[in-house]
């Protein structure tokens, strides 16, 4: 598992719809966030790069998810400062790697 609830469960107080709330707005977002920066990097376009990686951050690390909010946090300054989109490639398979278990393995946990 790398994915890690503590700072959810330690905001919800023991609220299981807003922790379930969390969980499905993750669910709704990321995947499609990761789908849109894959375009934009095909596209090379650094400042949807940017923006999606920007957005894509705060919901891994709520997650608990270090590795992948890394990778995130990485991705987002190269874009911000338009580096050469090679960079950038060489660090997207892990966060779409890690998003795409991470978004498998809470389908699991969290059946809807």
């Amino acid at each position: 598992m790398i994915y890690n609830l503590d700072k959810i469960n330690e905001m919800a107080e023991g609220d299981e719809d807003f922790i379930n709330s969390v969980i499905s707005v993750f669910l709704e977002e990321v995947p499609q966030d990761l789908s849109d920066l894959e375009i934009a990097l095909a596209e090379g376009n650094h400042e949807k790069v940017y923006q999606l990686a920007h957005k894509i951050k705060p919901n891994v690390d709520l997650l608990g998810m270090e590795q992948t909010r890394e990778a995130a946090l990485q991705i987002e300054t190269l874009g911000k400062n338009a580096a050469n989109m090679s960079e950038i490639e060489k660090v997207f398979p892990v966060l779409k790697t890690d998003i795409q278990q991470v978004v498998s393995e809470l389908k699991k946990d969290f059946p809807a």
